[in-house]
């Protein structure tokens, strides 16, 4: 269950692993705010194949997404005071989005954008829900002035932690971390092209979360190297917990100079946009209760799955009580 490269320190733990008080016995959780992308998200299920050069059968939905929207919904879902920050366009997707963020619960801190487009996101998933193509326009986030996110902390709770997601520009990122070097700071790299305006703030975050390919984008190496070097490179560049997502294959986490390997949990995989959005929201759960890093990827891994096995980024099923009666997590 876990693994550790040659020569270097390992996490020792009992089994099973990572039992943990997840109920009654859980502090009530830290208010969690998240900065970043908040998009209209069209989805389509195709009943064959994508193929290029034709139309494809399929069933869409719509609903809010964005990293940051993604994770702010699904902590929602898990019972987290909730703030969500980011940028809209003054127009019927950003009015759909307002209202589901008020139903789900979130404080939204949203600046509505005169004559601007909402950031848009179209996904195709193939039948057995891989992801066929995607695009994204997301220029409404971009032209936003970094004082409407560095003024929001001021309105937050003392032990408020902090969600960035790399939409946000480089400017922002910095500026972000910089308002209050005291709070716990978490990101996500989102893409290979975005994942290196972390480099510069790596030192000021609790955890980075990024998948192999981000990690290697901001180590500046192959999409080839282990995770193991990896997270060893973004510890040397600064990172205090770096965890790596490799498609199905183990989660690695480093901290403090340890390491861990989480297998993947099975999942009967209907939709894989937003398992990666739960898998964040649900470590940033555990920890908001005060569970231990590696109890509350844990925690993560259950909500990734549950998301996988649903349709859309954010599981109607997805909820602390569920996560908590999942013997894989820990809880049996």
């Amino acid at each position: 269950m876990v693994h550790a490269e040659r020569n270097q320190a390992a996490i020792a733990v009992p089994h099973p692993i990572f039992r943990y008080p997840m109920t009654t016995t859980c502090r009530p959780p830290a208010p969690i705010a998240c900065f970043g992308a908040v998009h209209w998200d069209v989805i389509a299920h195709a009943d064959r194949t994508i193929e290029r050069d034709t139309s494809t059968p399929a069933r869409l939905t719509q609903k809010p997404g964005g990293v940051a929207t993604n994770v702010a919904r699904a902590l929602a879902r898990l019972r987290v005071p909730t703030t969500l920050v980011g940028v809209t366009g003054d127009d019927p997707a950003g009015d759909a989005i307002a209202a589901c963020l008020k139903q789900d619960g979130i404080s939204a801190h949203l600046l509505r954008t005169p004559n601007a487009s909402t950031g848009q996101y179209l996904a195709l998933h193939d039948p057995d829900g891989g992801l066929a193509a995607a695009c994204i326009d997301d220029q409404v986030l971009g032209s936003a002035p970094a004082s409407f996110f560095t003024e929001a902390p001021r309105s937050f709770e003392p032990d408020t932690r902090c969600f960035l997601d790399t939409n946000l520009p480089e400017t922002v990122l910095k500026a972000l971390v910089g308002t209050s070097p005291d709070t716990a700071w978490y990101a996500d790299g989102v893409s290979v092209a975005k994942a290196p305006r972390l480099s510069g703030i790596l030192a000021a975050l609790s955890i980075v979360f990024v998948n192999r390919a981000e990690a290697a984008a901001i180590a500046g190496c192959g999409v080839e190297t282990s995770p193991a070097e990896l997270s060893a490179r973004l510890r040397d560049m600064g990172a205090r917990a770096v965890v790596i997502t490799d498609g199905a294959s183990p989660l690695h986490l480093r901290h403090s100079g340890e390491t861990l390997d989480l297998p993947a949990p099975h999942a009967s995989i209907v939709d894989v946009t937003g398992a990666g959005d739960a898998l964040i929201a649900g470590t940033l759960a555990g920890l908001a209760r005060g569970c231990d890093l590696a109890a509350s990827l844990l925690i993560g891994q259950q909500a990734a799955r549950l998301t996988l096995e649903s349709p859309g980024a954010v599981s109607d099923h997805l909820s602390w009580e569920r996560i908590a009666a999942s013997p894989e997590a820990g809880t049996g």
